[in-house]
């Protein structure tokens, strides 16, 4: 068998459609850098006192211009009313800062949904192009917060930019599946979660104080993502689209040929056709799948359990504490300058993942996860012995950091980029775009959950709660090691053997009857 090559098209191509995951990433850590001088800004907006505003966040303003003041000609002794009035604002303050994060996950959990939908019925490109309106408009309500009422077009433009996400995150591993060749599929689709971190390290960087994520240009920052919809936009224009929708969903064989070319460079393409019309044959046999199905159906339920379970794993695993806690360690370690430290740890998660994508399809999807999350599952009882004893002994502080960056690396070898594009090796054409739904919403519930819970958990917690998620991790290692089947190298008929196999072990002789549905009648 010929080594599959990379064309100029092909490069071009997943480069287009990876501008969406990187929006992705973009999105989730821009609101972090500019937290305070938002806060700020919302006071202003609000009509909160100066006075009042640095008892709610005793936040002082670094720029060189202050923001203009509301007169304030009340009496400047505290009363009791006064401080029941600054708590009220305070809390208003924060329940509006909380909804601004969190509108973010509420549009992705919602609009994940409707990914697969859109795809199939527009297609995998013009879905991106759609999808690019609302993150147009997301950017331009953010952009333009400065000029009205801050905290309600913040609030919206988030909201708004989730649902793009939400949409992307279900398009763009799709789409990235059924362009790649069989033996680069895991490397590709490693880029989706590449584009992600990548896109986090950026906006970081850019949300450093003296760049944009400052009094008079916080702004821009919010709304830089509009550019990058409009260059997508532009060059999903020049982007084939996907031969297996066009062969499979609109029995278009000479327009799959033309695609196929161009994406592997004129090569023959009959072993691409031969394998979709195998593949189009088994969903021509297989009824239209719902999301109910998945889970009713014997020939599904194992598969979108195992899916589900590893993109809970990627979210339950502590990751999102680990960005939490950084800080805070960083900062008692000695580090003057914490903000940078955290950079620091977005630059390794980008070049661990980075990594992956050359690991991938050397040591397969399967080991990699089980090596990531065994990582991952040492470097959190580290990471609690640290910071139990960093009181007793100081050096522990450097422990618990070095801890935070080997987690943060085993994380991207695995848990992070796997779940998005194993999920769409799991399924033939018939099952991907629901079994792809759900997986995305419940990545996005997931995230919820732990954006809404981490607090109070590390509250009740303490220095403990990485022992929490290292039982959690631990349990999420052997389900994998017992439950997840290889799929590097495999087509969707020898994955869907694979889980027979799995199951037969379980279930008996039973289950290879019943994984005829899917058409994986081979030997394999």
């Amino acid at each position: 068998m010929t080594e599959d090559k990379i064309t100029g098209t092909l490069v071009f191509t997943v480069f287009t459609a990876a501008l969406g995951s990187f929006q992705f990433g973009y999105d989730i850590g821009v609101i972090n850098a500019p937290q305070e001088v938002i806060i700020s800004h919302y006071e202003y907006v609000l009509g909160i006192p100066l006075n009042d505003r640095k008892a709610i966040n005793n936040y002082t303003i670094n720029s060189t211009k202050e923001l203009p003041t509301v007169p304030y000609l009340g009496d400047s002794i505290p009363t009791p009313l006064v401080e029941e009035e600054t708590t009220a604002s305070a809390s208003l303050v924060t329940m509006l800062w909380s909804f601004s994060v969190s509108s973010f996950a509420v549009g992705g959990m919602i609009a994940s949904f409707f990914g697969g939908w859109l795809g199939d019925r527009l297609g995998r490109i013009k879905a991106m192009l759609v999808a690019n309106i609302l993150s147009l408009v997301g950017a331009l309500l953010m952009g333009f917060s400065k000029l009205g009422p801050s905290h309600i077009l913040i609030i919206s433009g988030r909201s708004i930019s989730g649902l793009y996400c939400g949409l992307i995150s279900g398009l763009v591993p799709m789409y990235l599946g059924e362009i790649a060749p069989t033996t680069l599929r895991g490397a590709l689709g490693t880029l989706h979660q590449l584009a992600i971190v990548t896109g986090i390290l950026i906006s970081q960087i850019v949300g450093l104080n003296f760049i944009l994520g400052n009094h008079e240009q916080w702004h821009i920052l919010l709304g830089l993502s509009a550019v990058r919809a409009i260059i997508q936009s532009l060059l999903l224009f020049f982007c084939p689209e996907s031969p297996r929708y066009l062969y499979i969903k609109l029995d278009e064989e000479v327009k799959a040929k033309k695609s196929l070319k161009r994406l592997r460079g004129g090569t023959d393409v009959t072993k691409d056709i031969n394998e979709m019309r195998k593949e189009k044959e088994e969903a021509s046999s297989e009824q239209k799948v719902s999301i109910i199905q998945l889970f009713t159906n014997s020939s599904y339920r194992q598969p979108i359990l195992v899916a589900l379970m590893l993109h809970v794993a990627q979210q339950f695993s502590g990751i999102n504490g680990i960005f939490y806690y950084s800080t805070s360690i960083f900062q008692r370690a000695g580090i003057s300058q914490p903000v940078y430290a955290t950079i620091g740890v977005g630059a390794i998660n980008m070049v661990f993942t980075a990594l992956s994508v050359f690991l991938v399809e050397k040591a397969g999807r399967r080991s990699l996860f089980l090596i990531g999350m065994s990582g991952m599952f040492v470097c959190a009882i580290f990471m609690s012995v640290g910071l139990i004893l960093l009181d007793k002994l100081a050096w522990m502080s450097y422990v618990s950091m070095v801890a935070i960056f080997l987690f943060v690396s085993f994380f991207e070898i695995g848990p992070g980029p796997i779940p998005w594009f194993m999920v769409a090796e799991f399924f033939s054409q018939g099952p991907r775009p629901a079994a792809l739904a759900i997986a995305a919403f419940s990545n996005w519930t997931c995230n919820f959950i732990v954006a809404l819970c981490f607090q109070y958990i590390a509250n009740f917690c303490g220095p403990y709660v990485f022992f929490l998620f290292a039982g959690v991790v631990l349990a999420f290692t052997l389900f994998t090691f017992f439950k997840v089947p290889e799929t590097k190298g495999k087509s969707f008929e020898e994955i869907a053997a694979e889980f027979r196999k799995k199951s037969s072990l379980a279930q008996a002789p039973k289950a290879a009857v019943e994984m005829e549905f899917l058409g994986a009648t081979e030997t394999v």
